[in-house]
């Protein structure tokens, strides 16, 4: 198998940043305590494809809510290749958890964007009988699978990445 890819915990500096945004009531030392318990994301078995993104927090959704995830993680990604997020099977079939762009798209140059790549995941409960969703810290929430791509004869696209979601159309 090839090796292609290496995921890292972004700086504190940028998880705390992201973190305040997405819950701005957390604690500073509650924060930090977040940060240090990271675990990056890995694969279950020799022959699963995708890596385990875990919940930083237990997260508790009623159905029809959204909420969005600094996860606390980036990845080098070799030119060749992109990381596609999906929700956990699990997840999906039994509460219709769905990501609210329906597959993260993290490409190779986001490692480089000035919030230094961080992966961010905004789930939607879209469970159709009322079921209240929980996934308690460490836990599975979304897995992610290195793919390759290719490009046009013709691909001149020969720009920096900056920025993150929408960046590379503005």
């Amino acid at each position: 198998m090839q090796k292609i890819a290496k995921f890292e915990k972004v700086s504190f500096e940028q998880f705390e940043k992201d973190w305040k945004k997405a819950f701005p009531d957390t604690a500073d030392e509650t924060v930090r305590e977040i940060y240090d318990d990271l675990k990056l994301p890995q694969r279950a078995t020799k022959g699963s494809a995708g890596y385990d993104f875990t919940a930083p927090v237990r997260i508790e959704m009623k159905a029809g809510s959204q909420i969005l995830i600094p996860t606390g993680i980036r990845a080098k990604i070799k030119n060749e290749f992109v990381l596609l997020l999906f929700p956990r099977s699990s997840l999906g079939f039994k509460y219709r958890m769905q990501l609210d762009n329906t597959c993260g798209v993290i490409d190779s140059d986001y490692y480089e964007a000035v919030n230094e790549g961080h992966i961010m995941c905004k789930l939607i409960n879209d469970s159709r009988d009322g079921r209240t969703l929980t996934v308690e810290a460490g836990q599975g929430m979304v897995q992610g699978i290195f793919v390759p791509f290719g490009i046009t004869e013709d691909d001149e696209a020969d720009a920096q990445r900056t920025g993150g979601i929408g960046s590379t159309t503005r």
